[in-house]
C-alpha cells in the first residue's frame, strides 16, 4: 500500500476493543474507525500538498500512509481470522473502502506534484537524510506504477481496475481457504475421524500432509484440490485484470510491473529458474523420494510433510511442547539481541479468541519494543496457513515525540492441548513457528523513522530472509539442546535424533527445491502475457517441465495457491531469500549461533533498516562486514 495522522494513539492500547482500539468493541466500530481515518486523510492531503519541499513533505506522506494502514492492515487481518462473521464482514467492507481511497491517492496529481517538486530540487534533496530520500523515492515509485502519467480518463480506468482487483483478490483469498466436502459414504468409515463432519458430509480443509496414513493423504489431496468452478473463474478474471492494469500503466506484463523495485528487477528470472531445474534434474526424469514409489500426490505430499524428514514425528513431539519451544525462542532472542518475550494478559475484548496470547517484546536497555499477538491454535473457519500480519508499523512520531510501537499477529494452526498433554509440535510445526517468529522479530527490531519502510515492509524478495534464517536456528543442536525436553520426564532431546532430523531433511532436498522452482515459474507464467488456455492446462504443462512428477487428474492446486494474492509474480522470493539466508547463516552464525556480537551486528546492519535501505546493499555489503567480528 502506498498511502498508510495517528488515528490510534499509544494510550489507546490500554483501552478495551480489538487490539486495544476502543472503537472496535463491535463490528460497527469499523465504520467509525474508517470514517475517522478518511477525515484525517483529507487534512493530511492538504498538508502534504501545501508544505514547503523538504523533510516535512516526506513526513506528511508517511503520516498519511500510517493513518490509512493502521485501519486497513488491522481490517485485513480481521476479515480472515476473526471467528465472528459480523466482524469479518465489517472488516472486509473497510478493506474495500480504504483500498479504493488508496488507489485514488496513488493517482492524485496534486499529491504527486508536491513530491515531484521535492525530488526535482537537487539542493533540497542533497539536504535530506538517506532514509527520507529513499522513502520519498519509494512514494514516487508508487505513483509511477499506478499510472500517474496517464491522462484523466485513463487514470480513472486504472483506479477502476485497482478497485475491481480488490474485490477479486478478496474473493480468491477467501475461496482458496474454503474446505471442500464429500458424502460420508464416499470414504471408508474408519477414516471419518480424520476430517470434520457436516451432517451427512465430510469436510476436507487441508492436505493432511503430516498424516502417516497414505490413504488419508490421498483422500485429502483429491478432495481438497478438486476444482471449484466459481474460484476458477475468479482466478482467470483476476489474472486478466492484472494484465490489463499493467498494460494500461505502461508495462509489458504484470510480472514486469510487480518486479520493478525488487532485487530480481525483471521476469528474466524465469530463465534462471530453467537453468536451476536442469542442474537439479538434468535428464528431466521423475524425481522420487528415497523409498517412495507411491502415486505422485503421495510422493509430493511426502516431500513437504513426513517424507521430507523421513522420521516418525511422534518420536520427536514429546520433546517439542509449545511451551518449551517458546522458551527456546525467548532464550535465543535474549542471547542474540538482549530481548525477552514477556506474557501480558490482554484486556477484555482485546483479542478475538480466548486462546490468543499477547507477548510484550522487551529489550534489556531500550525497554518495550512492541507487541506480538499469538493466535496459535486450530479453530473452525480459521485459514490453514501459517502467517505473519502487521497490525501497526513502527515509526518516529514527530507530532508526539515518541516512537510508535509495532504490533503484529502470528497465526498458526496448532493442535489444542489435552487433559493429559500440552500442545506437542512436530519438527515441521516447530520449524514453522521459528519461521514466523523471524518475521515478527523483523518487525520488532526495526527502528525506522518512517512507517512506510518499517520491518517487513521491504522488497518482497528480501522480506523472507529473516524468517528463513530462523529455520537454520531451529535445526541446530546448539540451539535445540537449550529447550527441547521431554514434557513428562524432562530428558533432553538426544543429539543423535537431532542429527537424524537434519540428515533426513536432505532426503527430498532436490525435489523440494524443484517444487519451489515449479511454483515460482508457474507464478511468473500466470503473470506474463495471456496464454489463451486455462490455468489448469498451464499448471499441468509447467509441472511436467519443471517438477517432473505427473499432474493428478481432476485437481486444481492453483486454486489453493493463496500466495498469488500477496506474492503475485513474486513467489520466486522464497528461493532468492533462501539463498541469501544461507549466505548469512554460513558467514555469520554457523560457527556460533548464539554469538551476541554477531546478533547485534545482524540487527543493526539488516533488521533495523526494514525497507529503508536498498536490499542489495545489505546483501552484497553488510554480510561481508559482519564476518570481520
Amino acid at each position: 500500500m502506498m498511502i498508510c495522522g495517528n488515528i490510534f494513539s499509544v494510550c489507546d492500547l490500554c483501552s478495551q476493543g480489538l487490539f486495544g482500539v476502543p472503537e472496535l468493541r463491535s463490528p460497527s466500530g469499523f465504520q467509525v474507525a474508517t470514517k475517522a481515518a478518511l477525515k484525517n486523510t483529507e487534512e493530511l492531503v492538504k498538508k502534504a500538498c501545501s508544505c514547503s519541499p523538504g523533510v516535512e513533505t516526506v513526513e506528511a506522506f508517511d503520516q498519511l500512509s500510517d493513518g490509512l494502514c493502521k485501519v486497513a492492515d488491522l481490517a485485513d487481518f480481521v476479515k480472515v481470522a476473526h471467528p465472528d462473521s459480523g466482524f469479518r464482514e465489517a472488516a472486509e467492507r473497510t478493506c474495500v473502502e480504504i483500498g479504493t481511497v488508496v488507489e485514488k491517492l496513488n493517482t492524485n496529481v496534486e499529491l504527486c506534484k508536491s513530491l515531484k517538486k521535492l525530488l526535482d530540487n537537487s539542493d533540497v534533496v542533497a539536504k535530506l537524510d538517506p532514509d527520507s530520500r529513499r522513502v520519498a523515492e519509494l512514494f514516487m515509485f508508487d505513483f509511477e506504477i499506478s499510472g500517474i502519467h496517464l491522462d484523466d480518463e485513463l487514470r480513472k480506468k486504472a483506479v477502476a481496475l485497482h478497485v475491481k482487483l480488490l474485490d477479486l483478490n478478496n474473493e480468491f483469498l477467501v475461496g482458496s481457504h474454503m474446505p471442500n466436502r464429500i458424502a460420508r459414504s464416499a470414504i471408508p468409515e474408519h477414516l471419518h475421524l480424520h476430517f470434520a463432519s457436516e451432517g451427512s458430509f465430510i469436510q476436507v480443509g487441508g492436505l493432511h500432509a503430516d498424516s502417516p496414513d497414505d490413504l488419508v493423504r490421498e483422500i485429502a489431496y483429491r478432495i481438497y484440490l478438486y476444482p471449484n468452478a466459481d474460484i476458477m473463474e475468479c482466478l482467470e478474471e483476476l489474472l486478466k485484470c492484472r494484465y490489463k492494469l499493467a498494460k494500461l500503466v505502461g508495462y509489458e506484463s504484470y510480472g514486469h510491473r510487480a518486479l520493478k523495485g525488487t532485487m530480481a528487477k525483471t521476469p528474466a528470472l524465469i530463465l534462471m529458474m530453467r537453468d536451476m531445474k536442469k542442474k537439479l534434474n538434468p535428464r528431466n526424469s521423475v524425481t522420487h523420494c528415497n523409498g517412495c514409489n507411491n502415486g505422485c500426490f503421495i510422493c509430493s505430499l511426502s516431500c513437504s510433510g513426513l517424507g521430507r524428514y523421513n522420521i516418525e514425528p511422534s518420536l520427536y513431539s514429546p520433546y517439542l511442547s509449545l511451551g518449551s519451544c517458546m522458551e527456546g525462542l525467548n532464550n535465543l532472542f535474549t542471547q542474540l539481541y538482549g530481548v525477552s518475550l514477556m506474557s501480558e494478559p490482554p484486556r477484555a475484548g482485546e483479542v478475538w479468541s480466548d486462546d490468543v496470547r499477547k507477548l510484550a517484546v522487551v529489550h534489556e536497555t531500550e525497554g518495550l519494543l512492541g507487541y506480538i499477538y499469538c493466535d496459535f491454535f486450530h479453530r473452525a473457519d480459521k485459514p490453514h496457513q501459517d502467517c505473519h500480519f502487521t497490525i501497526r508499523g513502527g515509526r518516529w512520531c514527530q507530532e508526539t515525540g515518541q516512537y510508535q510501537l509495532p504490533v503484529v499477529v502470528l497465526m498458526l494452526s496448532l493442535p489444542l492441548p489435552t487433559k493429559s498433554a500440552p500442545t506437542l509440535l512436530t519438527p515441521g510445526m516447530m520449524e514453522n513457528l521459528f519461521h514466523e517468529m523471524g518475521h515478527a522479530m523483523h518487525s520488532m527490531l526495526g527502528r525506522t523513522r518512517y512507517q512506510h519502510v518499517t520491518g517487513t515492509r521491504c522488497a518482497t524478495d528480501f522480506a523472507e530472509v529473516p524468517s528463513i534464517l530462523m529455520e537454520y536456528f531451529a535445526t541446530d543442536y546448539r540451539v535445540i539442546s537449550q529447550f527441547a525436553r521431554h514434557y513428562e520426564t524432562g530428558q533432553p532431546l538426544p543429539e543423535s535424533m537431532v542429527a537424524r532430523l537434519c540428515e533426513s531433511k536432505k532426503v527430498c532436498g532436490a525435489a523440494d527445491t524443484q517444487l519451489q522452482i515449479f511454483y515460482a515459474v508457474l507464478d511468473q507464467l500466470y503473470h506474463s502475457a495471456p496464454q489463451n488456455r486455462s490455468t489448469t492446462e498451464i499448471l499441468k504443462e509447467m509441472q511436467q517441465k519443471f517438477y517432473g512428477l505427473p499432474y493428478t487428474p481432476n485437481t486444481a492446486w492453483q486454486l489453493r495457491f493463496s500466495h498469488l494474492i500477496g506474492y503475485g509474480a513474486k513467489y520466486y522470493s522464497y528461493l532468492m531469500s533462501r539463498a541469501v539466508a544461507s549466505m548469512v547463516w554460513k558467514q555469520c552464525f554457523v560457527q556460533d549461533p548464539l554469538n551476541r556480537d554477531m546478533g547485534e551486528r545482524y540487527r543493526q546492519e539488516m533488521l533495523a533498516h526494514g525497507g529503508a535501505k536498498e536490499p542489495m546493499l545489505m546483501v552484497e555489503g553488510n554480510t561481508s562486514h559482519m564476518i570481520v567480528i
